[in-house]
């Protein structure tokens, strides 16, 4: 399988960027610096490109199976700018699966029904911005048409691998506080062969 990898240098991307490699996947990742990815390997190839940049996009989702992002918000709107251009080039490329990694925020509230929860009482966070720019994501993808499924991770610290841990379907697993960054990384690598959760957000925790 060919994957489009955007985000292929932050902290989840490249654990689902070795994820792929050693599954025997091609990876073609987007980066805007290529010295940032140390690995060599004979199924990846890199592109240097902008995801704000369409013509970046689309030549970096030539010939691939599905698209992965593991984009952050970088204090800025570059998540909601650029999720309009991946999804074009998906619809011209005739590409219809993507996994994204997303926030619990985003997540349906159980304190208050018909709230997300960085709307609601559940949101210890001093500032919704991450989350905003978040919902505008799960907003473009709804309306999208394409199968895509967005990984919701609650605090995500580094941490390490355990494999073990909670997913529940557009809620947040209950007194889920945290999960780590290979954990939510390996959930996310597994939805490539799994349907379960297409056109859903999914939480995970502990």
């Amino acid at each position: 399988m060919k994957i489009l990898l955007l985000g292929a240098t932050g902290r989840v991307g490249s654990h689902i960027l070795n994820h792929a490699l050693e599954g025997g996947h091609h990876v073609n990742a987007l980066v805007r610096n290529t010295d940032k990815i140390g690995i060599y390997d004979e199924k990846l190839d890199i592109t240097p490109g902008n995801v704000l940049n369409r013509e970046s996009i689309r030549e970096a989702i030539e010939g691939a199976d599905l698209v992965i992002s593991a984009l952050g918000t970088d204090g800025g709107t570059t998540l909601s700018e650029s999720m309009p251009l991946i999804l074009e080039a998906m619809q011209q490329e005739g590409v219809e699966r993507i996994i994204t990694i997303g926030t619990a925020g985003i997540l349906e509230s159980r304190a208050e029904p018909g709230k997300l929860r960085y709307q609601s009482s559940e949101s210890r966070r001093r500032t919704t911005r991450a989350a905003r720019e978040h919902h505008k994501v799960y907003e473009l993808l709804e309306s999208s048409g394409l199968d895509w499924t967005i990984v919701c991770p609650t605090y995500l610290p580094d941490g390490e691998y355990t494999g073990k841990y909670r997913v529940e379907r557009n809620f947040l697993p209950e007194n889920g506080k945290s999960i780590s960054v290979p954990d939510t990384a390996e959930f996310a690598f597994r939805q490539i062969e799994d349907d379960s959760y297409v056109k859903s957000r999914v939480g995970i925790a502990y």
